[in-house]
This record gives C-alpha cells, sequence and structure tokens, in this order.
C-alpha cells in the first residue's frame, strides 16, 4: 500500500477579545498512513502568526532546502472579509502540503507537535528539547485527551515553584 499524507485547512473560527486582541484560527486535519506520524488522524487549531514561527523553526534546521511562503501578512487583513480569510486559509494548507511532501523536514519534531498536539508554541518548543516530563510521543497521543494537562498539573502540586509546561 502507498503512504499518503493528506492535509486540509479548515473552518475559520473567529476569537474577539478587545480590538487589539481579535484573531482568527484555522482546524488542521491530517489523515495519513505514513510511519512519520504517530497519530493516524488528527484535528488541532492554529492561527497565522503560530504558522509564521513554524516556518521560522523549519528554516532553521533546513539551511540546503527553500522553504514554501506563507501567504504575506497584510496590516489591512480583515477578520470580517470572507475572501481573505479564505485565500489565506488557501495559503496555509499550500504551504503545509509542500512542507508535508519534504521528507527532509518531516524528521523535525515542531513539525509533529505543531499538528498533532494542542500544545501551545511554549511548550512545543520545551518538549521539542526535552525540557518536559513529557515525550513528543506522549504530546502528539495523548494531548486531546487532557492526560498532559494531568502531568502538568501534578508536577506543580508536588513542586509548585517548578515550572513543568
Amino acid at each position: 500500500m502507498q503512504e499518503f499524507i493528506s492535509i486540509c485547512v479548515q473552518n475559520p473560527r473567529l476569537h474577539k477579545g478587545d480590538f487589539w486582541h481579535t484573531h482568527i484560527d484555522y482546524e488542521i486535519c491530517v489523515h495519513t498512513n505514513s510511519m512519520c506520524f504517530r497519530k493516524k488522524t488528527s484535528f488541532v487549531r492554529r492561527r497565522y502568526s503560530e504558522f509564521v514561527w513554524l516556518r521560522n523553526c523549519l528554516e532553521q534546521n533546513a539551511l540546503i532546502i527553500e522553504l514554501p511562503r506563507l501567504p504575506p501578512w497584510n496590516p489591512f487583513f480583515s477578520l470580517k472579509n470572507t475572501e481573505q480569510v479564505n485565500q489565506r486559509m488557501k495559503g496555509l494548507q499550500e504551504f503545509l502540503e509542500i512542507v508535508l511532501h519534504t521528507p527532509l523536514l518531516l524528521s523535525d519534531s515542531r513539525l509533529h507537535l505543531f499538528l498533532q498536539s494542542d500544545l501551545s508554541i511554549t511548550k512545543i518548543e520545551r518538549c521539542a528539547h526535552g525540557k518536559t516530563r513529557y515525550t513528543v510521543a506522549e504530546a502528539i497521543q495523548r494531548s486531546s485527551s487532557g492526560y498532559i494537562s494531568r502531568i502538568e498539573d501534578k508536577c506543580l502540586n508536588k513542586h509548585p515553584c517548578l515550572q513543568c509546561s
């Protein structure tokens, strides 16, 4: 059977804060039979700034590869403009499709945590550098079940000053 990786960026969701803290996140769906992935199906939500972070991480590791571009940051981007939101969503999906079909990039644990865990960017960095009480595999396998939160809660109860997450 031939390996496949299917990625879909969909369902933009507006998060309203005050005027300066409103943003959109997008659902990322991964369906694969590739041995490179811990989960064969996963769903996470990420915002544009997190994609920018991911691209910067991948760029550090892939000095010999030209990475695909993200849709450009637009100072006039309107969260209420459906066409702009859909264009950005399409560009994010195209970015991920190219990344996932570049074998060298598939070895980056931050990519896998980004796509298959609900960890924040800070926690992804800590986990990828071995600075958490859970492994990358545990974060991916159990992230959506709340397991990681329970590990962090136990750690903080035992050592209130310790930053486990």
